[in-house]
């Protein structure tokens, strides 16, 4: 398998208006890599992949680990994957997200045009995640099923971050800019990440991306019918 290839499954404009019904079972997701991040069947739940293992964050707060062994037959109608093979690894502390970015940022110059892969391990303060609970019927579209997303603050948790930053020029094929899911070191609580600092060293790896694929749903009536228009407004409401 080559590494940091990455490999995307649809685009976030057709999770935006509300094609999730169908999708690709994990295991082929898996075939694409170690390291990723996505969603489920329904929007129910947040993904997130680490080391290979595949887990499952709810709304209610619990995680369903190990999906790659006993789950590997679930449907996701999007993903982002690739095997993760970091070119630098450092120390970095930050007090929120946006002066993460700009670290991540003084680490690859001129890389503004480059998908980056990212990895962050230790322990974080003031961390906010969210996690979506579902539709409530086909085809709603991701900024109502927002609406309802549970949230979740912690003064400070160890674990780790799961990041990809696309150039904005990828907006509603992708999210533009740094997207980012948590997950617990017991591997018991996570979600997509809205806020989080590091006022202690943590470690961070990451890579540049210099090959982008994307595997469009084969024959797929949501997808066929979906109106694909890039909201930029309501993908960083919901994804920011």
């Amino acid at each position: 398998m080559s590494k940091n290839v990455l490999y995307q499954y649809s685009v976030m404009s057709a999770l935006m208006s509300g094609a999730a019904s169908s999708g690709v079972p994990l295991s082929h997701i898996l075939q694409h890599g170690n390291h990723g991040l996505g969603t489920f069947k329904s929007l129910e739940g947040e993904m997130v992949m680490l080391d290979g293992h595949m887990y499952q964050m709810k709304s209610d707060g619990s995680v369903t680990p190990n999906l790659e062994r006993d789950h590997s037959d679930w449907i996701s109608p999007f993903a982002m994957i690739t095997h993760f093979e970091p070119t630098i690894t450092t120390k970095v502390t930050f007090s929120s997200k946006s002066d993460l970015a700009t670290k991540i940022s003084a680490l690859f110059p001129k890389s503004q045009n480059y998908f980056l892969t990212f990895r962050i391990d230790g322990e974080f303060q003031q961390v906010g995640v969210r996690t979506v609970g579902g539709q409530l019927n086909p085809h709603e579209k991701l900024t109502d099923v927002g609406k309802r997303q549970t949230t979740h603050t912690f003064p400070s948790i160890k674990g780790s971050i799961i990041g990809f930053r696309t150039p904005e020029y990828f907006q509603g094929i992708s999210v533009a800019g740094d997207h980012m899911h948590l997950i617990s070191e017991d591997r018991k609580f996570g979600g997509h990440l809205q806020a989080c600092e590091a006022s202690g060293e943590v470690t961070l790896s990451a890579a540049t991306n210099f090959h982008f694929n994307v595997e469009f749903p084969d024959h797929d009536e949501d997808f066929s019918e979906a109106d694909l228009v890039v909201d930029h407004e309501g993908i960083q409401k919901v994804e920011g």
